[in-house]
C-alpha cells in the first residue's frame, strides 16, 4: 500500500469534497427533475393560474403494475386512470383511457370516464364527443347521463341538463349518487324557472338513502329545503378544496334562482378561490362567474 505525505493528503481532501458534493447536487437535480415530471401541469386557468398533479402515490404505481400484467381487462384500466384522478393526474389519466379506447372504441365505460375527465380539464367539446356516443351506445349508464348532464348545465343549457339528471336518477347506483343527479336537477329546473318541478322533486326526498358523511351534495340539498341555512351550510369539518367548491357553487346557484346576483357572485368566487379547481363546483363557478360578466 502507498502511503500519501501529509501534503498530498491535504492536496486530495478538497478534489474528494468536491466530487462529494458533485454527487450530491447533481442527485438534487435529478430528484427535482422527477418532481416535476411527476406535477404535471393539468390546468391553465383564464388568470393564468396553473394547476399542477400531485406527486404519485402507491396506489398508481400497484394499479400500474396490475395493468401492465393484463392490459387487455378494462377494469383494471380505469382503476389505474381512478388511481391517477386521486392525484390529480387528469391527462395521464386521459391517456391510459385512450389507450384503452384504441383497443376497444366502442367500450361505453372507457368513454364515460374519459369524458368525465376531459370535463375536468376543461376540454368541453371532446367531452361531448364521448359522452353523446357512450350515451348511443349504452342508454342507461348512469355515470354517462350524470356527466353528460353536468356538461349541459357548464354550458348553459339548462333544459337539456335537466332531461338527463331526470333519467339519471333511476339508475343512480347507491345513495350518494341519486342525491347528486336530484341536487343537479333541482338546479336545472330551477335555472329554466320551473320552480315547480323542482320543488315537486324535492318533496318526493329520492334522495334519503345513506350518503357518506358530510355529503356536500346532501347538505346543499338541505339548504334547497330550508333545513339549514346559508351561514350553517358550512361546518366546521368542511376545509378540503373540493369540499369547498362544492358547497359554495350550490350556494351561489341557490342565491342566483333568488335573484341575488351579489351574493351569488360572492359565492362564485369563494369556490374559485378555494384550489379544488378538479371539482364541478369550481368548473360551475368559473363558468357563472363568466356568464355574470357578460361572456
Amino acid at each position: 500500500m502507498t502511503l500519501l505525505q501529509p501534503s498530498e493528503r491535504t492536496r486530495r481532501a478538497p478534489l474528494a469534497a468536491a466530487r462529494c458534493a458533485l454527487v450530491l447536487l447533481c442527485a438534487s437535480i435529478f430528484a427535482g427533475i422527477g418532481t416535476v415530471a411527476a406535477q404535471s401541469v393539468q390546468y391553465t386557468a383564464p388568470d393564468a393560474t396553473i394547476y399542477r398533479a400531485q406527486t404519485d402515490s402507491d396506489p398508481v404505481g400497484r394499479a400500474q403494475a396490475a395493468l401492465a400484467a393484463a392490459p387487455e381487462r378494462t377494469d383494471l384500466r380505469i382503476a389505474l386512470a381512478v388511481a391517477q384522478s386521486g392525484v390529480r393526474q387528469f391527462r395521464e389519466a386521459i391517456a391510459t383511457l385512450s389507450a384503452g379506447l384504441a383497443r376497444t372504441p366502442d367500450d361505453p365505460m372507457l368513454l364515460r370516464w374519459r369524458g368525465h375527465r376531459y370535463i375536468t380539464v376543461r376540454e368541453f367539446a371532446k367531452s361531448r364527443t364521448d359522452l353523446a356516443r357512450g350515451l348511443a351506445i349504452d342508454s342507461t349508464n348512469y355515470g354517462t347521463l350524470f356527466h353528460f348532464g353536468v356538461l349541459h348545465f357548464l354550458e348553459g343549457d339548462f333544459d337539456g341538463a335537466a332531461a338527463l339528471f331526470a333519467r339519471a336518477q333511476p339508475h343512480a347506483p347507491d345513495g350518494g349518487e341519486l342525491a347528486g343527479s336530484a341536487d343537479w336537477l333541482w338546479m336545472s329546473l330551477s335555472r329554466t324557472g320551473r320552480r315547480n318541478e323542482a320543488a315537486a322533486m324535492l318533496a318526493r326526498r329520492q334522495d334519503t338513502l345513506p350518503a357518506p358523511p358530510g355529503y356536500a351534495y346532501v347538505s346543499r340539498l338541505r339548504l334547497y329545503r330550508g333545513e339549514v341555512s346559508p351561514e350553517t351550510l358550512f361546518t366546521a369539518a368542511d376545509t378540503a378544496d373540493v369540499q369547498v367548491a362544492t358547497l359554495s357553487f350550490g350556494l351561489g346557484n341557490w342565491y342566483l334562482v333568488r335573484g341575488d346576483t351579489v351574493q351569488a357572485r360572492r359565492a362564485f368566487a369563494r369556490a374559485v378561490a378555494s384550489g379544488g379547481w378538479p371539482g364541478f363546483g369550481f368548473i360551475a363557478s368559473e363558468q357563472e362567474l363568466r356568464r355574470l360578466d357578460g361572456h
